[in-house]
């Protein structure tokens, strides 16, 4: 089974490339248009060994992990709070579900100009990106607790911190966890549509640069780069998420 696992991770890229480099030669499209693989490769090593690119992935790592740890902070709370109080989800659902349906492009400028062009408009960004997929798995997580199990904690009179953090916070963490797992993925976008509305640094300005400039080997560099994040955080999670939950397995 790992033999098949390992022999798929390395022919996919494989065929991927080759794929890509045959359509390169056969469609004769200039290098502006659809740079050569080689030509991408060439110019990673350009700007990994001039230390541009590492410089300006640390800039875009460093507004999505605060953001999302935010968001995913402030979302667990207040989805906490709402599947406490049916009463409070339905006042706040419409400002929730509306603040949903608004393009983060469309709100991104108007944070820009309220906060600035620094870091913290860029963290706002992930924070906001990342907070209804979390908040919405926290209610539902919450609220799929067996009742039975919440009326044998009430007959063994447990404290309400006793209630949560013995059988509430197990019983939701693989739907809340799951919620971060989208999150993570989408932090990366949050940072990078950020950087679009304005910014000097991070990979989002790299692939502004890079189009300015016809510079498509360079944007190219700067999406696999941004790829690779989202996969690395997902990783991340799915491990927490192993962590967290062996208790499952074990039993």
């Amino acid at each position: 089974m790992w033999s098949a696992r390992w022999l798929n991770a390395v022919l996919s890229p494989v065929v991927l490339l080759l794929g890509w480099h045959i359509l390169v030669r056969q469609s004769g499209l200039p290098p502006f248009i659809l740079p050569a693989p080689q030509r991408v490769g060439m110019r990673f090593l350009q700007v990994a060994l001039d230390g541009s690119l590492l410089y300006h992935t640390l800039v875009t790592l460093g507004e999505i992990i605060p953001g999302l740890g935010i968001g995913a902070a402030l979302a667990f709370i207040l989805g906490y709070a709402l599947a406490k109080s049916p009463r409070l989800e339905r006042f706040l659902s419409p400002y929730l579900v509306a603040s949903q349906a608004t393009p983060m492009v469309a709100v991104a400028p108007l944070l820009v100009i309220w906060f600035g062009p620094g870091m913290t408009s860029k963290v706002l960004i992930c924070a906001l990106i990342v907070f209804f997929p979390v908040l919405v798995n926290t209610i539902v997580g919450l609220r799929s607790v067996p009742p039975d199990l919440r009326a044998l904690m009430r007959l063994m009179r447990a404290t309400p911190w006793q209630t949560f953090h013995l059988l509430e916070l197990p019983a939701a963490l693989p739907v809340l966890l799951g919620g971060l797992r989208v999150g993570a993925t989408l932090a990366v976008i949050g940072a990078v549509v950020g950087e679009f509305m304005g910014a000097d640094r991070g990979l989002g300005f790299l692939i502004n640069l890079g189009r300015g400039q016809y510079d498509t080997a360079l944007v190219f560099v700067a999406v696999a780069t941004l790829v690779a994040l989202a996969l690395g955080l997902y990783a991340l999670v799915l491990l927490l998420e192993r962590r967290a939950l062996a208790w499952q397995r074990n039993r």
